[in-house]
């Protein structure tokens, strides 16, 4: 027996070649599985096209504005003229991107909209969302449980009138009449006709889903794209995929809406807060207004005075430009003391500081812009934040300092008003001095008409304010500018046809590709005269085509590829036998490497095709551990080589039978009898070779079978007596490397004269010649009829 350690490798690693026409014609033999493979994945893709629910692509462009053009310096730029300017606030556009992509303007759209609902009709192939539904339902619940509800009914429309409810699990809840208030698990609802003519609608299922609406939202937001159209502008692109192309339309014209709204809204903010302070300061205003007025009546009315005397007429002349200083110094000081009682009393992080009332306030100017930018940037970005969030506790921070920094400055541009009134009353005294002769009466009535003139100067001056204010609330302008409304092409996006079908074509081709790659990859299994030819320095004896016939022995009417096939090895085999001794009988041992190569198979066709040509046959079974031979043979007694050779009285001729079909008259068969508990020595013995002796003067040929060679040593111990070996290796069934074995024994010259046989050959998988030329299917032939599936895939 062939030990496993004395098996050599075929080839070192990496010997053999690649022939790419050999790899093409493994593929091009498959060609029907490629073309079943494309067919099959383009019917899916077609279904898949068929059934899929299409997507189409909605987009909007928008400009944003600089606010140099509008927003908050525009409308604080009524107080302009009293020199206080808040300088240009531009937009970043980044930001504004992040504000439309926010999931509040998201949430605020879809809220409007009522879009958490979605209703679906059911046609005869799918069912499909619709924009238009035949009925509308109405909820009876509060917004907040609305939202977030989370429920699925069915509406069958039965005619113009009714129609039956189903929930969730498809069970009927009844029918009810249109406008009826139904109670159900969730809430009362009422089921309204979208269009006056339902008739039209009969019998037609409406599937209405309630999605919460953080859902809705969460979804949408997903399948929203917001960019900038070039790297240097301010256009943004809106994008949205949906199934519904005008829901689609209505969202992204509802988004560019809503924005801005709201950021007309913010702008408006500032206006509102400098109207509100102006119409408390007038109310104020008006009340001193009022008293001065009436302490001036009296005060003529008690002094009886209609004119003032111009004895002083040149000092007062003098005087007068101080007092008009005065006026002004008291007014501003006034107008800061107004602010700094109002950021006393507005302290919160939240509240606007009105801007630009003042002529003498200096950096507080600014600083107030500054501030006010702070808080409107914190009050926006609260729409889509926390006060926890860390920006947001920034902006808490930057504007407590700087509302500290203004109150500081107030208080400064205080003292410093202070400083200057009493430095004018003190000049106004010292021409006063000159005036003395000016009856007191004329004094205090100075000091009444001066009150009156202040307050009646701020008075006008605030009422203007209020109308330019009025007026800038009127005409804000909204921040984005439409350029292109919200817009979809009829053509889907999802799924793209043209890819879809392009993809099933490389798909089917490659699944069998794949398939079959990977068959091949994991094929250890012997598969025909190529795994051979070139590999082995064996010679090639032959090989044996995959038999479709019921038959186990061939007989003279054969014409099966399998029997031309043993034909071809009869004439094979007379060559290789030319150099045998004439007189005797040719002795054909068969072997094979393992059980179930087909080595018995094989031994027992051939020893008939050699009868067949009138030659003289014996069929030995010398496979005495798993005889096989009776499976094709019928004998009629179960003795045989065993017998002869275990026991010294049996003589030879009692043993040898013939074989009762037609055409086998010149073939005996040897049986290999019953097992013996000794094989081994029993072939080991001299009378194996005397058996022989006594044989080969009666036939002309002997074929022996034999057992397998890695599995015992029964073949070696009696492959002396062999004119040649026909070591038989069966297609799809040995392990290529197995053919080590082989090959050592011929390179160790331990099996004489010895040639392979491939048995069971698949011509389209070894790429053999095939056989049966002349025979097809006319006349005399054996094969059986394959389906039409297996011809059609070239089983």
């Amino acid at each position: 027996m062939q030990s496993n350690q004395d098996i050599q490798p075929m080839h070192p690693a990496g010997e053999e070649e690649i022939n790419l026409r050999e790899q093409l014609d493994r593929y091009l033999a498959n060609w029907r599985w490629f073309a079943v493979g494309v067919v099959v994945c383009m019917i899916l893709a077609f279904l898949y096209l068929r059934y899929a629910t299409p997507e189409y692509s909605v987009s909007a462009t928008i400009m944003i504005k600089d606010d140099k053009n509008g927003g908050v310096s525009s409308e604080l730029s009524a107080f302009e003229d009293m020199g206080m300017l808040f300088g240009n606030n531009t937009n970043s556009v980044d930001n504004e991107i992040e504000v439309l992509k926010s999931r509040t303007l998201m949430e605020t759209v879809l809220r409007q909209k009522g879009f958490n609902i979605s209703y679906f009709t059911t046609g005869r192939i799918k069912t499909s969302e619709t924009y238009n539904p035949p009925v509308k339902v109405n909820f009876s619940m509060a917004d907040s449980a609305l939202y977030e509800l989370d429920t699925t009914f069915t509406v069958r429309i039965a005619s113009d009138t009714r129609f039956e409810l189903l929930n969730q699990e498809e069970e009927s809840q009844g029918e009810f009449g249109f406008g009826e208030n139904i109670e159900t698990s969730f809430g009362k609802i009422t089921i309204l006709p979208h269009s006056a003519n339902t008739q039209e609608y009969g019998g037609q299922v409406v599937t209405v889903k309630v999605i919460p609406l953080a859902k809705v939202t969460q979804s949408y937001l997903q399948r929203l794209q917001v960019n900038l159209v070039g790297k240097n502008t301010s256009v943004i692109e809106l994008s949205l995929n949906d199934p519904v192309q005008r829901k689609a339309e209505d969202i992204l014209n509802g988004l560019i809406e809503q924005y801005n709204a709201d950021v007309v809204a913010d702008k408006n903010l500032v206006s509102r807060n400098t109207a509100q302070f102006i119409d408390e300061r007038l109310q104020v205003i008006e009340q001193q207004l009022g008293d001065v007025e009436e302490n001036a009546e009296g005060f003529k009315q008690r002094n009886r005075l209609t004119d003032i005397t111009s004895e002083a007429s040149l000092a007062l002349e003098s005087a007068g430009e101080y007092e008009k200083r005065i006026v002004e110094a008291e007014t501003q000081l006034q107008l800061t003391d107004y602010l700094i009682t109002y950021l006393q009393e507005n302290n919160d992080n939240s509240s606007l500081i009105p801007a630009n009332i003042s002529t003498e306030n200096g950096n507080s100017g600014n600083m107030i812009m500054e501030y006010n930018k702070l808080v409107q940037e914190r009050t926006r970005l609260l729409k889509s934040s926390t006060e926890n969030h860390p920006i947001i506790i920034n902006l808490d921070g930057q504007i407590a300092s700087l509302r500290q920094s203004i109150a500081q400055t107030l208080s400064n541009l205080k003292s410093s008003q202070t400083i200057s009134l009493n430095e004018l009353k003190q000049q106004e005294q010292l021409l006063g001095s000159k005036i003395s002769a000016v009856p007191e009466q004329e004094r205090v009535f100075r000091g009444i008409q001066r009150q009156q003139q202040i307050k009646e100067t701020l008075y006008l001056y605030l009422l203007q304010k209020k109308e330019e204010t009025a007026i800038s609330l009127a005409v804000t302008a909204p921040n984005a500018k439409i350029i292109d409304a919200a817009y979809g092409q009829d053509i889907p996006v999802s799924p793209k046809r043209n890819i879809i079908l392009l993809a099933a074509i490389i798909l089917g081709v490659l699944i069998p590709f794949g398939v079959i790659y990977l068959k091949d990859l994991l094929d250890t299994k012997l598969q025909g005269r190529k795994d051979i030819d070139g590999k082995l320095s064996v010679p090639f004896l032959g090989d044996i085509p995959k038999s479709h016939s019921n038959d186990d022995m061939i007989t003279v009417s054969s014409r099966t590829a399998a029997a031309e096939a043993f034909r071809i090895l009869r004439t094979n085999l007379d060559f290789m036998l030319a150099n045998a001794n004439g007189d005797k009988a040719k002795k054909i041992f068969v072997t094979s490497t393992l059980s179930g190569e087909g080595k018995t198979f094989v031994s027992t066709n051939l020893a008939g095709t050699l009868a067949l040509s009138g030659k003289r046959v014996l069929l030995i079974g010398m496979d005495v551990r798993n005889p096989k031979l009776s499976e094709y043979v019928n004998l009629p007694d179960s003795r045989g080589l065993t017998n002869y050779l275990s026991n010294g009285e049996t003589r030879i001729d009692d043993l040898i039978f013939g074989i009762n079909r037609e055409g086998f008259a010149n073939l005996d068969v040897l049986h290999s009898g019953a097992i013996p508990p000794n094989p081994a020595e029993l072939l080991m013995g001299d009378k194996v070779g005397v058996l022989f002796e006594e044989l080969e003067d009666r036939y002309d040929y002997i074929v022996v079978d034999t057992a397998p060679v890695s599995l015992v040593t029964d073949t070696l111990l009696i492959s002396k007596y062999a004119d040649v070996f026909v070591y038989v290796c069966r297609a799809g069934y040995l392990d290529k490397r197995m053919l080590a074995v082989p090959e050592n024994l011929y390179k160790e010259k331990r099996l004489p004269n010895m040639a392979i046989l491939v048995n069971d050959s698949d011509a389209k998988k070894g790429y053999g010649y095939g056989y049966g030329y002349g025979y097809g299917y006319g006349y005399g032939h054996t094969e059986e009829a394959s389906p039409w599936w297996k011809k059609l895939f070239g089983k």
